[in-house]
């Protein structure tokens, strides 16, 4: 083989290895404007949201005050998140971050759940919070924080947390996507539309028809 061919090889070589790299560590695509404030209106679906015609953005596009107020956690879990994404602030489109809230009763929890296109971070900002993860080798990680601590959660993992003191718990997480899509376990499998065939649950579980039949029915909408 030539020295040029030698050369010509690695250099694509090491051209695909950079865009794996790329596609290893992207989140949301890289912006291409100044921005592009989400025309959330628009029947076009592409991947993110169209832009609306500069003219007609304004300041309120890339405002949100929805995190300032405590969430109501008389809820089935004891929590509620209050998300801030770009169907709140139509403003985030191609910036590829997002934040949410979640406030906790005592006990309450953020059930197990997956963000399939983000890494998250959460900061606590009152009370203390058990945060956990698990591994795809099945190992546990996890501790509890308090007010003015921040844990990780990487991106696709299932994870959850759950307010241990007792006083209500408040938490502000951001996400390094967009639209990070939020996906819980339980209710992905027993509440899915169509549904999970109960074999597919059964064996799964290693519980029987009637125990499937009950969640289905606690997890059911309401």
């Amino acid at each position: 083989m030539s020295s040029i061919n030698s050369h010509l090889l690695l250099l694509l070589l090491l051209l695909l290895a950079a865009a794996s790299l790329t596609l290893i560590v992207a989140a949301d695509p890289d912006m291409l404007q100044d921005l592009c404030v989400a025309d959330l209106n628009s029947a076009v679906r592409v991947n993110g949201f169209p832009c609306k015609p500069a003219t007609n953005v304004s300041a309120s596009d890339f405002f949100f005050d929805g995190l300032a107020r405590p969430g109501a956690t008389n809820t089935t879990m004891g929590s509620l998140v209050t998300r801030a994404n770009v169907e709140q602030i139509p403003g985030l489109n191609t910036l590829g971050i997002s934040m949410t809230r979640v406030d906790y009763a005592p006990g309450g929890v953020n059930p197990p759940h997956v963000h399939p296109r983000a890494s998250e971070i959460v900061f606590v900002l009152a009370g203390e919070i058990e945060v956990a993860f698990v591994t795809t080798a099945n190992r546990l990680v996890g501790r509890t924080i308090g007010a003015g601590e921040v844990f990780v959660f990487p991106r696709g993992l299932v994870h959850w947390q759950r307010n241990v003191g007792s006083t209500p718990a408040a938490a502000i997480a951001a996400f390094n996507s967009q639209l990070p899509g939020s996906l819980g376990v339980a209710a992905a499998l027993f509440a899915s539309e169509p549904a999970v065939a109960d074999e597919v649950l059964e064996r799964a579980f290693q519980i029987g028809a009637r125990e499937v039949r009950q969640i289905r029915r606690r997890l059911a909408p309401h």
